[in-house]
């Protein structure tokens, strides 16, 4: 068995500053009913009590405290009652309105006899301290509301500022995008296009077969990547907003046949996924693995042999592109730039589908690319 739970230190701190006031009350209300009749200290016990309720219905409570005011001299209990609803209430004639009752309560006092109306000293000061005991609180209370509002408005003009500076960023980062877009299309596609013309040239000028198969690869492939820039470019300069035509279809493993054929390279595939029914982020993924590989066999080892094997292990998709060293003469080829980062970028594409990649060199000089795809991926 465990004992009680012990209450929070906030909680602790809010019942402490509601009871506090109402047992100040009880012994003001004690000190100065001694003498008094029985229906007397009822009034000033019930003013001190009815603190209790001065959060929920603080001007029923500072009605409440008047009558015990009225009868015997408590203090304690309407000055709280007074301090709460300039506090709490949102109209200041409602604060001016009770302020003023406590004040014309204390100032004609029980017995009315004692206290004749006369334009004298001691009739003024007493006059000028019930306006004291009634002004003082309610101008605490205002002091306090009128902190807990600016705190208020503080809080939204900081977290205004910071809404600003998100859409400062966003802004900046929409116009880097689109200064990025510009320059992919103006440098990017230039190029590509004078390949593709170029190889068209080719195609339309040779009479050797071999040659005209070799331009039509390289002006398809040029055609495609010039398709791929432009959606890229779109996606850059839209990033943000809702595209207005539906982008192009993702590759899937039914394109792996036709990725193979126009890579250029001796490939031996075996592509035997089972014929079941594979996430599109799965398929989606094996693809891009493949065409990775194939671009880096291209680019480091031409001419080397290659094997691709897509298989469905249980539940998990096996992708493997693997080559052999590249020929001796391979070394005079130009070597093609690259980024060194398409591998990185399809590791961590197969740990965000809850997969592994591998990639390395083999004993006899080749490479391996191997991934493994969850089939449940979302």
């Amino acid at each position: 068995m465990t004992g009680p739970r012990a209450l929070p230190a906030w909680c602790t701190a809010t019942w402490l500053m509601l009871l506090l006031p109402v047992l100040i009350s009880l012994v003001d209300a004690a000190l100065v009913s001694k003498g008094a009749k029985w229906w007397e200290a009822a009034l000033s016990v019930l003013a001190a009590l009815a603190l209790l309720l001065r959060r929920r219905l603080p001007v029923t409570v500072l009605l409440l405290t008047l009558p015990g005011a009225f009868v015997n001299y408590i203090w304690l209990a309407p000055m709280t009652a007074v301090y709460t609803v300039a506090a709490q209430r949102a109209a200041l004639r409602v604060t001016a309105a009770c302020a003023t009752a406590f004040a014309l309560v204390e100032f004609f006092h029980w017995p009315l006899a004692d206290h004749p109306l006369a334009l004298d000293r001691d009739n003024a000061l007493y006059a000028i301290q019930c306006v004291m005991l009634a002004a003082g609180p309610a101008a605490l209370g205002l002091l306090a509301r009128t902190r807990r509002e600016l705190a208020h408005r503080l809080d939204e003009l900081t977290r205004g500022q910071q809404r600003e500076s998100r859409l400062l960023a966003e802004r900046v980062l929409a116009t880097e995008r689109a200064r990025l877009a510009r320059e992919m299309h103006d440098v990017v596609s230039h190029q590509v296009s004078l390949i593709s013309i170029q190889a068209g040239a080719l195609q339309v000028s040779t009479g050797d077969p071999a040659a005209k198969d070799t331009a039509s690869t390289i002006r398809e492939l040029a055609v495609r990547t010039l398709q791929e820039l432009r959606q890229m470019v779109g996606v850059l300069r839209a990033a943000g907003v809702e595209p207005s035509e539906p982008l192009a279809p993702q590759p899937r493993l039914a394109d792996l046949p036709k990725l193979i054929d126009g890579s250029g390279l001796p490939v031996t595939s075996d592509l035997s996924t089972g014929g079941r029914h594979w996430p599109e982020a799965v398929e989606r993924a094996a693809y891009r693995t493949v065409q990775e590989a194939l671009t880096n066999i291209t680019k480091y080892a031409p001419g080397a042999a290659v094997s691709v094997r897509v298989a469905g292990g249980g539940s998990r998709l096996l992708v493997e592109v693997r080559n052999a060293p590249p020929p001796e003469d391979a070394s005079d080829r130009p070597v093609l730039p690259g980024g060194g980062h398409g591998l990185v970028g399809l590791r961590e594409r197969a740990q965000l589908l809850g997969g592994t990649l591998v990639a390395g060199p083999t004993a006899d000089g080749g490479f391996t690319v191997r991934a493994a795809l969850p089939a449940a991926a979302d």
